[in-house]
C-alpha cells in the first residue's frame, strides 16, 4: 500500500507552534519514560518521525495525541532538547483544526491578529446587545440584576448559544471519531459501546489517566480548571433562572441569578457550587499563568498565543465574576450593572470561540478518544476470542 508524503507538513506545523522537531534523533528515551505510552499506543517519538517524513495521514488517524496529557517528563529528559511534549501539544492544535469543518479553528490557531480581532468583535457585539436590550426601568436604588436583564431572558440567549456551540463541538467530535476509528467505527457492535460507556464519563469527570503521570500537581490543576469551568457553565446555562424556565421546568430553589443574595444561606448548594467554581478557577488559572510567566516546568516553557488567550479570558471572567458578587453584596447598582456587561463581554467570547474551535475543544476530544480506544480494545479481544 502506497503512503502519501507531504513535504510541507513541518512548515505547516510551525504555524501551530512547532519548533524543535528537527532535533530528534529517535533515541526513544521519551517513549520509554512516558508512563502513558503502551505497546499498542506508543508516543511521543513516533510523531517526530511522522513529522520529519511528512506522514500527514498517519497523524490524522492517530489517537495518541489525545492520550498525552503533557506532564512534561519526556521534554525534561530529552537529551537533544527536541521538546517531544510540546510536539504532542502542536499535534493537538493541528488536529483540532483538521476536525473543524468550518476552517475557523485553523485561522484561530495560525493568526494571533485574527484571534484577537475575533474575541474583540464578539465581545463588542455582546456589550451592544446587553445595552440595547436592557429593561427600560432598571432599579437604581438596589443592585437587582433581574430588573435590567431578567434571568429568563438571559436564559433564552444562553440556551440558543449552547445549542449552536454543541452543534459545532459534536460535529467536530464526530469527525475526530471517524478519523481515529475509520470503518471500524460502524463495524463494532453497539453493545460494546454501551458496555464501555462509563469510560467516557469517568475520563471526562476525572481525567484519571493524568493521575498516572509523575507530576500529579498538573493533574490537580487541570482537574480544578475543568470542574470549575463545568460547574459555572452548569450554573449559568442550566440554572440561571432555576432550570429551563422557557418551558416551565424551573425551581426558585435552584435559581442562580437572583436579586437578593441573602435569599439563600451561605451553605445553599447553588451558592456552594458558585464558591467552589470561583475558588477552583482562580487558584488553578493563576497558577498556570505564573507558571507560564516563569517557565517553571516543561508544560509551561512554550506558550502559544491561544494558551495565553485562554488563560487571560478565564482569569478575567473569574475576577469580574468575583467583583460582581461583592458589588451585589454592597448593594451598588451602577457598578454591578457595568461589571455585568464587562463580565459577559469576556465570558461569551471565551465560550463561543474557545469551546468549539480552540483549546477548550479537547474537553470533548480527549475523553471520546480514550473511550474509543477502550471500545476498540474490547472489540479486538472478543474478535480474537471467537476467531
Amino acid at each position: 500500500m502506497s503512503i502519501k508524503v507531504d513535504p510541507n507538513l513541518m512548515k505547516d506545523l510551525e504555524h501551530f507552534g512547532l519548533k524543535d522537531a528537527k532535533k530528534c534523533f529517535h533515541c526513544g528515551n521519551c517513549t520509554a519514560v512516558c508512563p502513558l505510552s503502551t505497546a499498542d499506543n506508543s508516543f511521543p517519538r513516533r510523531f517526530h518521525k511522522y513529522i520529519q517524513m511528512g506522514l500527514t495521514e498517519k497523524i490524522m488517524k492517530s489517537p495518541e495525541p489525545w492520550l498525552c496529557y503533557y506532564c512534561g517528563d519526556c521534554s525534561t529528559t530529552c537529551p537533544r532538547g527536541a521538546e517531544p511534549g510540546e510536539t504532542m501539544m502542536v499535534m493537538r492544535r493541528w488536529l483540532t483544526s483538521k476536525y473543524d469543518w468550518t476552517g475557523f479553528s485553523r485561522k484561530f490557531y495560525t493568526s494571533e491578529s485574527f484571534e484577537i480581532m475575533a474575541v474583540a468583535i464578539v465581545g463588542i457585539l455582546v456589550g451592544l446587545a446587553l445595552i440595547l436590550f436592557r429593561a427600560s426601568n432598571p432599579n437604581m436604588e438596589h443592585a437587582f440584576l433581574n430588573t435590567v436583564w431578567p434571568a429568563p431572558a438571559i436564559e433564552i440567549a444562553d440556551l440558543i448559544m449552547a445549542v449552536i456551540l454543541t452543534g459545532f463541538l459534536l460535529s467536530n467530535t464526530a469527525r475526530c471519531a471517524w478519523f481515529v476509528m475509520g470503518d471500524l467505527l460502524f463495524k463494532i457492535p453497539p453493545g460494546i459501546y454501551l458496555a464501555k460507556g462509563k469510560e467516557l464519563l469517568i475520563h471526562f469527570l476525572t481525567q484519571r489517566r493524568f493521575g498516572q503521570c509523575t507530576d500529579r500537581k498538573q493533574w490537580i490543576i487541570h482537574l480544578l480548571i475543568m470542574t470549575g469551568y463545568s460547574t459555572v457553565f452548569l450554573l449559568v446555562v442550566v440554572f440561571l433562572a432555576g432550570g429551563i424556565h422557557v418551558i416551565g421546568l424551573s425551581w426558585d430553589f435552584l435559581m442562580f441569578q437572583r436579586d437578593l443574595v441573602g435569599d439563600y444561606a451561605i451553605w445553599h448548594p447553588v451558592r456552594l457550587l458558585g464558591y467552589y467554581s470561583t475558588a477552583a478557577l482562580l487558584y488553578a488559572t493563576t497558577y498556570a499563568i505564573i507558571g507560564r510567566l516563569k517557565k517553571s516546568k516543561a508544560p509551561y516553557k512554550n506558550s502559544h498565543g491561544t494558551d495565553w488567550m485562554f488563560l487571560i479570558l478565564l482569569e478575567l471572567t473569574t475576577l469580574t465574576g468575583i467583583l460582581i458578587h461583592f458589588t451585589r453584596l454592597l448593594d451598588w447598582p451602577m457598578p454591578t450593572y457595568v461589571l455585568y456587561v464587562i463580565h459577559l463581554m469576556i465570558a461569551v467570547p471565551m465560550l463561543v470561540l474557545e469551546v468549539p474551535f480552540a483549546k477548550w475543544a479537547h474537553l470533548a476530544f480527549r475523553p471520546v478518544v480514550v473511550f474509543l480506544m477502550a471500545v476498540k480494545e474490547e472489540y479486538m479481544k472478543e474478535k480474537k476470542m471467537f476467531a
